[in-house]
């Protein structure tokens, strides 16, 4: 199944190369906006809560319900090295 984000990206595109074809169409002069299907990316934000980790066995989960490790009962600690 398809996420939001890449139908909305597949939407864009072709909305852009419509775009473009009319341009060309009207103006006889090849204009490729490629640049629309990006936009979504570009300004999106990161509304997940943050890693935490456990700092034993690497445990990582984003739910904020688990404050310690399912595995070894240790606490939780954050993380803060990017997306995974």
């Amino acid at each position: 199944m398809v996420s939001a984000r890449s139908r909305t990206a597949l939407l864009g595109l072709l909305a852009s190369l419509a775009v473009s074809l009319v341009l060309w169409a009207v103006f006889g002069v090849p204009a490729f906006l490629v640049v629309v299907p990006f936009v979504p990316f570009v300004f999106r934000r990161d509304d997940r809560p943050p890693a935490r980790e456990c700092p034993v066995c690497g445990y990582r989960t984003r739910d904020p319900e688990f404050d310690h490790c399912p595995r070894d009962g240790h606490r939780l600690d954050e993380h803060s090295d990017g997306p995974d």
